[in-house]
């Protein structure tokens, strides 16, 4: 069987005030044309379809679009769960209806656990959901008082499912949680990571999936795969954040065997535009070809720059960020240093250049501060004598 596993579309996703719909829509038609010539049997997003519980119209109708031209135009189900950033009611809203259709979404887990079927030439293939569900959600529904985080609620799901699975089927899990080798904490993998919960108790140990074939997660957006290569996250089909900038997006072509053994094939995805830091002057940036990507700009600039955004985006018009890095002033020696109190002027004037600009002036401006302070000096000792 053929699978694309794919998650964390964020569809309505806004970053630095900027909507990502159209990058979303002309990745998504890349990823439909993959669908079509590739042919999978089955479509998997493990979620965070939408960014918020409510999205935009235009999102819902990019969705829309989308699971249409897949599953009526090109006659493949999707199966998808509820993220973190979903609404589970929404999202399970008319899954009844739409399972005979072709498209299997569940937002909320049920204390039945049952799978979706999807047969191949070898026989049957058994996808088992687990949408991101409080802990307190899944300690009510299958009755476990035990259930305290996150970890203790997918070890009570996973058991569940395996004391009724067919030894006679391939399994394959689909879920959305921060999965680590041993259940440990560790950094997410961008910063547009909501945390799913606090004090620690997000992180899931990845042994609870050795059980499953395969195991399709969603949440973190660097595509990588934990304690087996066989539990796997896709990660994110976008950039969302600067702290992404390295990721190289896309999905996962995973193709499991007769007898449940995978392989795993990353397919990249080409945005319309790149999401970037530029580190530079100012004269510098005018100096580059113009471009239409997404930049944070560090400006390397020792002298403050006039509306810096409004000139950056003579050539970068979609900069997102600008931020002028600042010079690590050089301190010296409490001994080496005199006393502000007993410094001329010519002295005061050195310390602030060197705290501000981190180095002492050039000849020039201090030529320049001497001829100032002589004008001054001057004038004032003509006041002097007129009194």
């Amino acid at each position: 069987m053929k699978i694309f596993h794919t998650a964390d579309w964020h569809l309505g996703k806004l970053v630095q005030g900027t909507y990502m719909t159209e990058d979303q829509m002309y990745i998504l038609n890349q990823f439909i044309a993959e669908v079509e010539k590739e042919q999978p049997d089955v479509v998997i997003i493990a979620g965070d379809l939408y960014d918020r519980a409510v999205p935009p119209v235009d999102a819902v109708h990019l969705l829309d679009q989308t699971l249409d031209k897949i599953i009526h135009g090109l006659h493949i189900p999707v199966l998808a769960i509820a993220g973190n950033h979903d609404s589970p009611g929404r999202l399970h809203f008319g899954s009844g209806l739409m399972k005979e259709n072709g498209y299997h979404v569940t937002g909320r887990i049920s204390p039945e656990l049952e799978p979706v079927i999807i047969e191949d030439s070898f026989g049957e293939v058994h996808f088992h959901f687990i949408p991101y569900t409080d802990p307190s959600t899944v300690r009510t529904l299958l009755d476990n008082d035990d259930i305290r985080s996150h970890d203790d609620a997918v070890e009570c799901i996973t058991r569940k499912i395996h004391e009724n699975m067919d030894p006679h089927a391939r399994h394959v899990a689909i879920g959305h949680a921060f999965v680590t080798p041993f259940g440990e904490e560790r950094e997410n993998t961008s910063d547009s990571e909501r945390p799913l919960s606090i004090g620690g108790a997000e992180y899931v140990d990845a042994h609870h999936f050795k059980i499953f074939d395969y195991t399709a997660l969603g949440h973190l957006h660097q595509a990588h795969y934990v304690l087996e290569e066989k539990i796997r996250y896709s990660g994110s089909p976008l950039k969302y954040s600067i702290s992404e900038e390295n990721h190289k997006k896309g999905f996962l072509i995973v193709e499991l065997g007769e007898n449940g053994e995978v392989s795993v094939e990353k397919r990249l995805l080409h945005p319309r535009r790149d999401m970037r830091r530029v580190k530079m002057t100012i004269d510098e940036i005018f100096n580059e070809k113009p471009s239409d990507d997404y930049v944070f700009v560090q400006l390397m600039d020792q002298a403050p720059v006039l509306s810096p955004m409004e000139k950056i985006r003579s050539i970068f018009p979609n900069a997102m960020h600008v931020e002028r890095v600042q010079v690590s002033p050089i301190f010296v020696k409490e001994e080496d240093s005199i006393p502000k109190t007993k410094m001329n002027e010519m002295e005061l004037f050195h310390a602030f250049y060197k705290e501000v600009k981190g180095e002492g002036p050039s000849e020039e401006a201090t030529e320049i501060i001497k001829k100032i302070m002589d004008e001054l000096n001057k004038e004032e000792h003509e006041e002097v004598k007129m009194k």
